[in-house]
């Protein structure tokens, strides 16, 4: 079952994503993205130019769309201010439309004292601001899908793979990895949930084709790579077929200066991920997709630093 797809946020690294896995499905794909954002859109698909935060303009570009697909982001800072508001407009131009409302979920919504495996059941406990917000997005979600909008959550772990800048993986783990160096956020014998963008976007895909078998508020999990810090910076090391140093991420330092810079203050308020075992259980989304798309850690790792532009320079040559 396809048609036309809405993805707010197609400049971002999962709308980007996701666009070209609907694409390649078949799918007829917008990507609406700001006027500056436009080359960084998927090939191929419409390009709508239109300031998300414009309500009415986001219900105008959504008109005839089977699914919107919600990949808005926003840098952590402008959480409080913009995270429910976008959500607000992805939720009234789905409603307005009559198209299928897409969300791709995450872990915040569990907090600091999240089991070592979650699943659809798992009670959400937020100890951080995010993800508090993220447990008011879904709950207006669902509150919208007892009126007759169906709703679908796809939850993963952190994003790595696919094209552009922003992830974990870009930002901190291979950051300096042409000088020798990875970093890891936290102890190596830890087990941290990670989602392969691409295998992430397919299953999305897949998911959304089985729309008609789903209630009107259907959640699930996607199982990606939940591995130890060590077995994911030895896959690098393999994968580069060289050593590295691995340093570790300066927590306590970065919440001293949280004080006076926002972002760190942000990123330390989620520290736990990293010092919490936490996988993704994918039983219920097998059972209406069949085994979800899963690249092995080596060759997801290769395709991710090669994406990037790493994977020359990480081996020593120009």
């Amino acid at each position: 079952m396809t048609g036309r797809i809405l993805v707010l946020g197609g400049a971002g690294r999962f709308g980007r994503a996701a666009a070209q896995a609907f694409r390649t499905a078949g799918w007829q794909v917008a990507s609406l993205v700001r006027g500056s954002a436009a080359a960084a859109a998927a090939p191929g698909t419409e390009i709508i130019e239109v300031d998300a935060r414009d309500t009415e303009s986001v219900i105008a570009a959504a008109a005839g769309a089977d699914v919107l697909l919600h990949a808005l982001n926003v840098p952590y800072t402008d959480w409080a201010r913009l995270a429910v508001p976008l959500a607000d407009t992805a939720i009234a131009a789905a409603q307005r439309s009559g198209a299928t409302l897409v969300f791709p979920g995450n872990v915040y919504n569990y907090g600091a004292a999240m089991p070592a495996l979650i699943d659809e059941t798992t009670p959400m406990h937020p100890t951080s601001r995010k993800g508090a917000m993220r447990v008011a997005i879904e709950a207006r979600m669902r509150d919208a899908a007892s009126t007759g909008l169906r709703t679908i959550v796809l939850r993963a772990g952190d994003y790595f793979g696919g094209e552009g800048l922003g992830s974990w993986f870009d930002r901190v783990v291979i950051k300096e990895i042409g000088a020798g160096h990875l970093s890891y956020p936290g102890p190596l014998d830890v087990v941290h949930e990670w989602a392969y963008l691409p295998d992430l976007a397919q299953a999305l895909v897949r998911l959304v084709e089985a729309r008609g078998q789903l209630a009107p508020f259907a959640e699930f999990g996607f199982p990606g790579h939940a591995v130890t810090g060590r077995a994911f910076t030895t896959a690098i090391a393999r994968v580069c077929r060289r050593e590295f140093k691995v340093d570790f991420m300066p927590w306590r330092l970065l919440r001293l200066m949280g004080i006076v810079v926002p972002v760190f203050r942000e990123l330390s308020e989620i520290s736990y991920l990293w010092s919490t075992r936490h996988a993704i259980d994918g039983t219920r989304l097998a059972a209406i997709i069949g085994e979800p798309p899963h690249t092995p850690l080596d060759e997801a790792i290769t395709a991710a630093l090669a994406a990037l532009g790493f994977r020359r320079r990480a081996e020593g040559t120009r």
